[in-house]
């Protein structure tokens, strides 16, 4: 199957400006939001706290339930509705110390006071100490940092260091995307969604190594037409494969984003966003970087290889 004629020739790199312009903006924004709002909107699993499922026989509002609950010195306490059903709801603090060890049976008599005997079930309490916390945001962090390590040293020995360096900014552009629509959108940020930003790193490599193979085997048939021309053939080259790649999985993530459910819903935004972010960048940030990588080691802008190469 072929979306794009074989001998497209869309002018990428005659836009790289505008791209870097955009990519600035969407990453200030994403600083911006994440300043504003105290940093990342961390889940009971970085920050600490209490998680209570509670699944009523009748439909009912966050708001009455925060007023039945407020017999209960629980700290600040988010009610949330969880799923499609309209009786079901996570009850979530920041709390968490051996007092409130017995939380969920309070929560459970407080309910059944104001709504009945028999109406509330809770399906599942989970507790986390602040130090256990801190520990996994910790962990956390290292696991994208060690993974962007571990890219970095692949890349560089199996292409040059200056596409190591492209696809590093790229999937660092990714990731700080994706963190900042979290932080807009006032998404939390838990252990699921880590494993999401690791999926975003290696679908974003994955797509950037396809375009930087091709750039090199280019490189080497056709290093008389200058690196602005290769890279943007190579790129066209590879068009079809990355929109019929990234379009399918887009339709598989989309489909989990409204069909499955609260428990993976911030995990398939995650997804979504970055595979986006991901394709955009594999196009527009880790390609034209070598080429500002280029022009910074030599010193002078390379309009002149660029001159009548693309059309």
């Amino acid at each position: 199957m072929q979306l794009i004629k074989p001998d497209i020739n869309i002018d990428f790199i005659g836009k790289r400006k505008l791209a870097v312009m955009l990519s600035l903006a969407m990453i200030l924004i994403s600083i911006l939001s994440l300043i504003v709002r105290g940093g990342p909107n961390y889940g009971i699993d970085f920050a600490g706290g209490m998680l209570v499922q509670v699944k009523f026989e009748t439909d009912t509002t966050a708001s009455a339930i925060k007023d039945a609950l407020a017999a209960i010195d629980m700290g600040h306490v988010s009610v949330q509705q969880f799923g499609d059903e309209r009786n079901e709801f996570l009850l979530r603090t920041q709390i968490a110390s051996a007092e409130l060890e017995n939380l969920a049976q309070q929560i459970d008599q407080v309910l059944e006071q104001t709504y009945g005997a028999g109406q509330v079930e809770i399906r599942r309490a989970e507790m986390v100490g602040p130090q256990v916390g801190k520990e996994l945001r910790q962990k956390g962090l290292l696991a994208i940092l060690y993974a962007m390590v571990g890219i970095l040293i692949y890349i560089t020995w199996r292409f040059e260091f200056r596409f190591a360096i492209g696809a590093i900014i790229a999937l660092a552009h990714d990731v700080i995307i994706t963190l900042g629509l979290f932080s807009i959108f006032g998404k939390e940020i838990d252990l699921p969604i880590i494993a999401a930003f690791l999926a975003i790193i290696g679908y974003s490599l994955n797509d950037t190594i396809i375009v930087y193979d091709r750039i090199r085997e280019n490189m080497a048939k056709h290093a008389r037409e200058g690196l602005p021309t290769v890279i943007n053939s190579s790129i066209n080259q590879t068009l079809s494969r990355t929109i019929l790649t990234s379009g399918t999985t887009l339709l598989v993530v989309l489909a989990l984003f409204i069909f499955g459910g609260g428990v993976i819903h911030n995990f398939a935004f995650a997804l979504l966003v970055g595979i986006g972010v991901g394709t955009y960048s594999s196009i527009f940030v880790a390609s034209p970087i070598l080429i500002f990588w280029e022009d910074w080691r030599k010193g002078h802008p390379a309009q002149t290889a660029e001159k009548g190469a693309v059309s």
